[in-house]
C-alpha cells in the first residue's frame, strides 16, 4: 500500500523535494516537511475508518503517516496514550478541578513520547534500507532510538552529554545502543555525529535534521483531537526543547482542519523552557524570528536543556499563529510541582511535564488563561527515569514501635 504522501517542502523557503531517497535537510539549512496528497486521501479514507481500526496505538492514523508498506512498520506494542485530569492537585495551580487534564505519555514504549518519534524514524530507516542510525540524546530520545531500531535489526549509536541522567544512558545501552558519553552539550555531541556520517556511514537521525520524526510526534496532536471526539482544548502547555512535539501538532492540526475532520477553534500553543535554558522564551518575548545560542544551559529537565534548535522558527510560528505565548519556569517550581502532583493525585510526573505544570500555574496567576479553559498539559516520560526522594526512615523490627511515627 503506497503512503499519500506527494512530496517533502524545505520549512522555510517552500523549496519541493522529491519524497524518495534519503533526505536530511534542505539546501537551506533547514527543515524538510512531509507533505500529503490531502485531497486524495480524504476521498479514500474517512474520520471513521480511523475510528474503527485496530492498528496499535499511533498507527491507526497510517494513511497521515508516511510509511509505504505495513511490513516496515516497526511496533514495540504501542497505545493511545490516556488523559488523566488533575483532580485533588488542581488546587495548587489555581485551576478548577477537571479543566487541567494531563496526557500521559509515559504509557508508551521506552516511557516516553520519543516513541513516537523514533518509531516513524527507525520504520523509514528499514523502508529506505538504512543500516546504521545515529542520535545525539539527553535522554529519552536514545533509549526509544535503540529499542525500536533493535526491533528493527538495525545497528545504533548514541551520544549523551556527560550529565545526562545515568538511568537513561543505562536504558540506552540495555537495549542495544553503542552508547557513548561526551564532555559538552548535546549540541557537541550533534557535531561529532554529523562530522563522522561519511567515515562511519551511519544516518543521523537528530531533531529535525530528517524529514520523519516530526511526523511521529504530530500523532499526538491527531491522537488528543480524537480522544475529544474532534474536538481541541482551549490551551496547550508543551516542554519545549528541540520542539518536534509543539511543530509536530500544529502540522497535524492544519492537515485535519485540511481535510474537514475538526472543525474548531485550534488552541494556544505554549512552550514551555526552564529558567536554565530559555532560548525560545527570550525570542518570543523579543519578537524574533530566531532563537540565539543559550549560553551556559543548565536545568534539572534534561529534556528541555537544548540550546538552540534547529526548528525555532517553527517553534515560534506556531506559538504567535495560535495566540499563544513562551514561559519559563525555575528548578524550584518544577520540583514543588512534581511533589503536589505525586502526592495529591498518584501521577509521577518527569521534571519536562512538572515545568508545564508550574506554568500553567503561572498562566491562571497573571491571567495569561482564564479559569474556565480547557488546558492539557504534556507528560512527556515517566518519572520513574529521573532522582526521586530517598527513603531514610528505618524501623528496628526488634525494638519498641514508635507508632507516633505513623502521624495517627
Amino acid at each position: 500500500m503506497a503512503s499519500y504522501v506527494s512530496h517533502l517542502e524545505c520549512a522555510y523557503t517552500g523549496q519541493r523535494y522529491e519524497a524518495d531517497g534519503l533526505h536530511t535537510v534542505s539546501d537551506a539549512g533547514k527543515p524538510l516537511l512531509v507533505r500529503y496528497d490531502l485531497g486524495r486521501l480524504g476521498d479514500e479514507v474517512q474520520r471513521e475508518d480511523i475510528e474503527s481500526s485496530d492498528e496499535p496505538g499511533f498507527w491507526r492514523y497510517s494513511p497521515l503517516l508516511p510509511v509505504d508498506d505495513p511490513a516496515d512498520r516497526v511496533s514495540l506494542g504501542e497505545v493511545i496514550t490516556p488523559l488523566v485530569s488533575l483532580e485533588r492537585s488542581a488546587h495548587t495551580l489555581g485551576a478548577r478541578p477537571g479543566k487541567v487534564l494531563v496526557k500521559d505519555e509515559s504509557r508508551l514504549p521506552t516511557g516516553s513520547f520519543k516513541a513516537r518519534g523514533l518509531a516513524l524514524a527507525v520504520s523509514m530507516a528499514k523502508q529506505l534500507g538504512i543500516s546504521h542510525l545515529a542520535v545525539p540524546t539527553n535522554g529519552n530520545a536514545g533509549s526509544a532510538l535503540a529499542a525500536y531500531a533493535s526491533r528493527a535489526g538495525i545497528r545504533t549509536t548514541i551520544l549523551c552529554p556527560y550529565n545526562t541522567p545515568e538511568i537513561n544512558s543505562q536504558e540506552t545501552k540495555a537495549q542495544g545502543g553503542d552508547t557513548h558519553l561526551v564532555n559538552g552539550l548535546i549540541g557537541e555531541c550533534g557535531r561529532i555525529i554529523s562530522e563522522g556520517s561519511d567515515e562511519v556511514g551511519w544516518f543521523a537521525v537528530s531533531t529535525l535534521k530528517e524529514p520523519y520524526r516530526i511526523e511521529g510526534k504530530k500523532t499526538m496532536g491527531i491522537e488528543l483531537a480524537e480522544q475529544m471526539g474532534w474536538q481541541l482544548p482551549d490551551v496547550i502547555f508543551y516542554p519545549t526543547g528541540g520542539g518536534t512535539g509543539i511543530i509536530g501538532m500544529w502540522k497535524a492540526f492544519a492537515e485535519l482542519t485540511e481535510l474537514g475532520w475538526i472543525d474548531c477553534k485550534l488552541p494556544r500553543m505554549v512552550a514551555v523552557q526552564s529558567t536554565g535554558c530559555a532560548p525560545i522564551v527570550r525570542a518570543w518575548e523579543e519578537g524574533e524570528e530566531f532563537a540565539e545560542f543559550w549560553e551556559d544551559a543548565e536545568t534539572d529537565a534534561s529534556g528541555i536543556r537544548v540550546p538552540a534548535a534547529l526548528g525555532d522558527f517553527l517553534i515560534l510560528r506556531a506559538v504567535r499563529e495560535s495566540g499563544g505565548f513562551a514561559i519559563a519556569v525555575s528548578d524550584e517550581e518544577i520540583h514543588r510541582m512534581v511533589e503536589a502532583i505525586g502526592h495529591e493525585d498518584g501521577l509521577l510526573m518527569c521534571p519536562e511535564g512538572a515545568a508545564t505544570a508550574a506554568a500553567c500555574k503561572v498562566a491562571l496567576e497573571k491571567g495569561m488563561i482564564g479559569e474556565d479553559d480547557t488546558v492539557v498539559l504534556f507528560n512527556t516520560a515517566t518519572g520513574l527515569k529521573y532522582p526521586m526522594p530517598a527513603v531514610t526512615s528505618l524501623i528496628d523490627k526488634d525494638a519498641d514501635i514508635d507508632y507516633g511515627l505513623f502521624g495517627y
